[in-house]
């Protein structure tokens, strides 16, 4: 049973955008915290934003704050990744992710925390 579904991958030129959407079942949505993580060849899978339950909370790893953002549509129970700036060093695949808050509904995006996965989508950015 497929619980997260993404789309919008694609290759652009550097400092272009790319939006991700990562559809998820309505009750992870409501439930769960989502994030987004990206594993580029030869490296470690790294956690690039995360959104609490509903949408309250937002959590981005340094090197994409103030280019990505993550961004509930709780009409639709789908999360997206509007990514902007992009440069040759984020291409990657691109993996929608679902966890169980930890207390307090904290989010972290830490690959531990989180037990779904999406099935990736490709992101390419060229120099």
């Amino acid at each position: 049973q497929v619980q997260l579904v993404e789309s919008g991958g694609g290759s652009v030129q550097a400092g272009g955008s790319l939006t991700l959407s990562c559809e998820a079942s309505a009750y992870i949505y409501r439930s769960y915290c989502m994030a987004w993580f990206r594993q580029a060849p030869g490296k470690e899978r790294e956690g690039v934003a995360g959104i609490s339950p509903g949408g309250g909370r937002t959590r981005y790893v340094d090197s994409v704050k103030g280019r990505f953002t993550i961004s509930p549509d709780n009409a639709k129970n789908t999360v997206y990744l509007q990514m902007n700036s992009l440069k040759p060093e984020d291409t990657a695949m691109y993996y929608c992710a679902a966890g169980v808050p930890s207390s307090g509904n904290v989010c972290f995006i830490a690959e531990y925390a989180y037990g779904l996965w999406g099935q990736g989508t490709q992101v390419t950015v060229s120099s």
